[in-house]
Formats: structure tokens, sequence, C-alpha cells
């Protein structure tokens, strides 16, 4: 039994494309849906590659000028060879092959378009996909490395990229600057400074009632930053994360911050330190030798009830006192605070992920690993644009707070009732 088949050169799209324009009537729908725009071409670059765009391409030119026939050419619209051309993608510019059409006779206007490749012509996405790109952590100069190897990038300069991702980047600031949370129960809200080269960044996540988390904004200014850190909760109640109950704020001690705090959303708002902030302050201070005991002292003291908690660690620091006052003040510096969660009866697991900022450490890391390739930051300005965006992205893969189902003992603490389970042992 014999069978048709023909041998192309794996090298020659041109051919490969030929033929699948003379045998691929699976291609005909795909052909009739982009020529009236109702499918995506970016979808079928992915399961044909190159060389079906350029099937699609030879499919739409014998629509206008008949099958190629060996011989004299004959129709008013003739084939004229091939010529090279760019498809822009919704997130990529593809070198093909196209079909050349002319109208019998010479002069201008002969040229005879063929209507699919002007189909493939509208680029709506491409600062969307660039901007993806660029925050898995491409750099501008490595933007061709990343297209598919199916598809030639072509036309899209270093320039370009930077151009586009400025448009996506002030387009996704201005998205985080206008969310609005007046139906959103906001009750942890994390407050934690971010360093890019010279400039600072002060950046809040919420926690609602059932766990999930929010990026609540950014501001340009460190968390030191008296000025910054007003202007930056000011903002979230005017879009509405308002005064109106308490709340708990988990920030990393700085002394601005907890005046922003009283300021803005009262006195009688629960501070909570974070924990990892206060041990490496201390242990900065000390000796290699002392730093392994000093954290073990602190961490055992933290899982302790508030009263003995603070006792040990009154005692750990006169200890320290003598020989290394500095590391003693620190440990003394803001104390009750790093045991607010403590007296507010909660189960350990939610405990452990209310006593820290790694909650907003963790989606800063990714913010890190997006923005790791950016050598110069030119002003706050362009900070702020890269940390919105890359907090923004990161937020997609957020999860619920662990211990997210006890919530409700830490929002009856809030709300003014007694602590819950205040008498159950704390650790």
């Amino acid at each position: 039994m014999s069978r048709a088949y023909q041998v192309c050169d794996a090298k020659d799209s041109r051919q490969l494309a030929e033929f699948l324009a003379k045998e691929g009537q699976l291609l005909l729908p795909m052909l009739d849906l982009i020529g009236r725009a109702e499918a995506a071409v970016d979808e079928v670059i992915d399961v044909a590659g190159r060389a079906a765009l350029e099937a699609i391409l030879l499919m739409s030119a014998q629509e206008v000028a008949g099958p190629k026939h060996p011989g004299k050419a004959a129709g008013d619209i003739r084939w004229h060879g091939w010529q090279q051309g760019i498809v822009t993608l919704s997130d990529r510019k593809v070198r093909v092959a196209k079909p050349r059409l002319r109208k019998k006779g010479a002069g201008a206007g002969a040229e005879v378009e063929v209507p699919v490749y002007e189909a493939m012509q509208v680029d709506s996405r491409l600062g969307r996909r660039i901007l993806e790109i660029l925050m898995c952590g491409v750099s501008t100069r490595a933007y061709r490395n990343v297209l598919p190897e199916v598809a030639e990038a072509a036309g899209v300069s270093k320039s370009s990229v930077s151009r586009e991702f400025m448009d996506a980047s002030e387009e996704a600031l201005k998205a985080l600057s206008e969310r609005r949370f007046d139906d959103l129960d906001i009750l942890i809200i994390y407050l934690d400074g971010l360093i890019f080269g010279a400039h600072h960044v002060l950046s809040a996540i919420g926690v609602d009632v059932e766990g999930r988390k929010h990026v609540l904004g950014v501001v340009e200014g460190a968390s030191e930053n008296a000025a910054a850190a007003k202007a930056l909760l000011e903002d979230l109640v005017a879009r509405g994360v308002k005064p109106g109950r308490r709340r708990l704020f988990v920030v990393d001690g700085s002394k601005a911050l907890r005046a922003a705090i009283d300021s803005v959303y009262g006195a009688g708002n629960p501070v909570q330190r974070c924990r990892s902030h206060k041990v490496r302050n201390v242990t900065d201070q000390l000796p290699k030798h002392l730093r392994d005991q000093t954290k073990a002292a602190m961490r055992a003291a933290y899982r302790l009830d508030p009263k003995q908690g603070m006792t040990r660690l009154r005692q750990q620091a006169e200890w320290l006192q003598t020989e290394h006052p500095t590391a003693a003040a620190s440990l003394l510096e803001g104390l009750e605070e790093t045991f607010t969660v403590n007296a507010m009866g909660l189960p350990g697991d939610l405990r452990r992920c209310l006593s820290t900022t790694n909650i907003i450490e963790s989606p800063q890391s990714g913010v890190r690993m997006r923005t790791r390739r950016v050598t110069r930051w030119k002003d706050g300005a362009m900070v702020q644009r890269w940390a919105a965006t890359a907090l923004v992205e990161t937020e997609k893969h957020f999860r619920r707070i662990m211990g997210y189902k006890q919530l409700w003992i830490l929002k009856s603490y809030l709300d003014g009732a007694e602590p819950v389970a205040s008498a159950r042992k704390v650790g």
C-alpha cells in the first residue's frame, strides 16, 4: 500500500507552510476566525508555530488570488513571490515570510494586501506582556531570549521595552492608588519599608476577617520618615480603611510608624513590634559568641505569657548591661509591644503569624526578585512604580494567613470583648 508524503527541510518554514496550506484542512477554521478578529493569534503560534502563521497567510492569499499554478500567471491579481513581514501579536513581534500579491499591470497601487496579514497588525496587549516578562526578572537587553524559539523577535528595542514598561507600571501604580476598601473589614495592617539603592519605599498590606491579604498601598519614603508614614495611613483612610474600628498594627519598630498610627488611627489600636527585627537589632550589637545564646533566650521568652516573658528579658538585659549596654538598651526598648499578641489569648499558629512582619517581608522578597536586574534607580517615582507593580504581581500568589480560621478570636478582642481563652496556656 503506497502512501503520499512530502519531505520538507526542517529549517525551511516556507516549505512547511506551503504543505500545510495545501493539505492542512484543520487550519481553515483558524483562517476564518482570525480574518474576523475572533481568535487570538498568539494562541495560534503556541499550537502550530511560525509555519502555521505563514500557512494561514498563504491560505488567505489564495482566497484573493486563487491557488498558485505552474506556468504563465493569469487573473487580475497575481502571485509575485514572497517578502519578509512582521506580524505583531499580543505579546511579541514575529518575522514571517508572507506572500506578495500584485494587480495585473504596473504602476502605483499595484500591491494587494493579504487580508489576514492586515488583521495580524493589531497590537492591543504588547505593554501588558512586556510587563509580565520584566516582572519575571528578565532585563530589557535579554528580552529577545525569552520569546519562544519558534518566533524570531524583531523590532523590539531596549528603549521601546522600557517605554512600554513605564506606561504599564504607571497604570499599575494608578490602579493600586485608586483601590477602595470600603467593603472589607481589615483587621490587621502590616507596615514595613523596602530599600532600592538610595531610595526607600514604605508599603502596607492588610488582612481581612477571612484571612485574605491585600496590598493596600505604597509611598516613597523610609519607615523612619514620619511624613511618609502619616501620608500612607491618611491615604488608606481616604480609600476606605477608616479609623472607626480597632485594628492590630504589625510594624518593624520604627518610632515614626508608631507616632503615625496614633495620629491617624488613634492610640487605642494595639501595636505588635516585629520580633524578628528586635532579635536582629539586639544580636547585631553583640560579639559572635553571644549571639546564638541571646537569640535562643529571646525566642524562649516570647513563648511565655507577657508578664513572665518580659521578666526573663529584663533579666537578660541586666546580664548584658555591663559589657554590652547598647544591646541591653535595644532589648528593653519597646519591650511591652513585642508581647502584644501574647496578651490576646490567640492560638499558636495565629500568634506566630502576627508577631513578625514576615507577612509583608515575604512579598517584598518577591519584589526584590523581580527587580534584581535593575542596576540604576533614576528617582523616587521610578522606585514607586516598580515597587507597586511588583507587589501587585506578587499579590496574585497570596494565600490566606496561617491560623486564619481563628481570626474570630482576634476580631472579638479588637471589638472590645474580653480576650477569648485568656486563661489558656500561651506557648
